[in-house]
């Protein structure tokens, strides 16, 4: 909700950054009250820049870029979005770069959903 990781959280909890309902097992609880402070800074934040775009949608690997290039062949089409120093590049439908009216140059976000991460060694192999 916030973009804070655990660990930041439980540490502005121990400092008293962050108040807390304590539950009979020992368990901090947060209510929307404590952490309302943080939502209105947020929302003082440019759109772009805001985390409420993330609260829309369930996943939260979203890699905000821009769109650097739309190919529509067909019933699908790539978009390819410039994320920092790295590119995107997602292949979806026609219809969908249509409805969102995507071009070269809009603020775009690539939502990501994986359950796999693999990783292959670059270096040449050892004999």
């Amino acid at each position: 909700m916030l973009g804070i990781s655990y660990p930041s959280i439980k540490k502005w909890i121990l400092e008293g950054k962050l108040k807390t309902i304590k539950t009979p097992g020992g368990h901090h609880r947060l209510t929307l009250a404590s952490l309302r402070p943080y939502l209105e800074l947020d929302g003082a934040r440019p759109k772009s820049e805001s985390r409420k775009r993330y609260r829309r949608v369930s996943g939260r690997n979203q890699l905000a870029g821009t769109v650097v290039s739309v190919r529509v062949q067909g019933f699908l089409a790539e978009v390819v979005l410039a994320i920092g120093d790295t590119n995107v590049t997602a292949i979806i439908t026609a219809e969908a770069v249509k409805e969102l009216q995507l071009k070269k140059g809009d603020a775009a976000a690539a939502l990501i959903k994986s359950t796999d991460v693999m990783i292959e060694r670059l270096e040449d192999e050892a004999d």
